[in-house]
């Protein structure tokens, strides 16, 4: 069977029918231009072992080591466990819009995350908001504000309470780390807003009301609604994002659920 790309709402997202463990050159530029297009594409139904998923992985891109936690084991150090437990007290790992690892110099270009145990279909799904959609319908006097704009974004962010509990059992890194980015990206032809509020603590320039009351507009209108996909797990789903152009968060739930990530260079 062929490859097929299903849209989903506005282009928010898009889910791709084929076989992961057989996909041909052709196969791999067309998800390359699906995930460059839709910023964050899903596929249902993989059996994939570790060294299968990370063989993927690799015709993706670099796999990254996650600065925070161990791997998955010494032959898979690039496969990051991101486990719920029953007994977890507090948010789950993830749980607030983000882009992932915005403190770092250099943060992964995209971000997979692969399902090996998840809860009830629609419990425990992850939210995506589309930072094109976000960037495209931003006010004129906004998009030049934030054009030449830096921000500051640290690994003790708002987001750092949501993984207190794997940092517990896995934690490798306690030190902080921030870096500085620029507010706009330029993906193709197309801009997206980079602005994780997750991570993000300041603005890399002298604060003001201005600044104060961006900072504020951004939070709410980065995350409307209309910018958003909603997508509900099954075990041996993968999906892929792109951490330029797609905010990201975990919704709340109590369960068992083990995701195996993998983040691209």
């Amino acid at each position: 069977m062929s490859l097929k790309i299903f849209p989903k709402k506005k282009n928010t997202a898009a889910e791709i029918v084929c076989n992961l463990s057989s996909i041909n050159k052709i196969d791999l530029v067309n998800i390359k231009r699906a995930l460059n297009k839709f910023g964050m594409v899903y596929f249902r139904n993989q059996k994939l072992n570790s060294k299968q998923y990370l063989s993927f992985a690799k015709k993706i891109g670099k796999p990254a080591l996650y600065p925070r936690l161990k791997g998955l084991n010494k032959k898979f150090p690039e496969i990051t466990v991101v486990q719920r437990k029953k007994k977890d007290k507090g948010p789950s790992f993830g749980e607030q819009f983000h882009t992932d690892s915005s403190y770092t110099k250099k943060p992964p270009t995209f971000t997979m995350l692969f399902s090996k145990l998840v809860p009830r279909k629609g419990l425990a799904n992850t939210e995506f908001s589309s930072q094109y959609l976000a960037y495209e319908n931003l006010p004129k006097k906004y998009k030049t504000q934030i054009n030449k704009l830096i921000g500051t974004f640290s690994s003790k962010g708002p987001i750092a309470i949501t993984t207190v509990e794997r940092v517990k059992e896995k934690g490798k890194l306690n030190k902080e780390l921030k870096a500085n980015h620029k507010l706009v990206k330029t993906i193709g032809k197309k801009k997206s807003i980079y602005f994780s509020a997750g991570h993000f603590i300041g603005f890399n320039s002298r604060q003001n009301r201005k600044l104060n009351e961006l900072e504020k507009y951004l939070k709410k209108h980065q995350i409307k609604k209309k910018f958003q996909f909603s997508l509900e797990w099954e075990k041996n789903q993968l999906a892929i994002w792109d951490n330029r152009s797609m905010l990201h968060q975990a919704t709340p739930f109590n369960g068992n659920r083990i995701m195996h990530r993998i983040t691209i260079k």
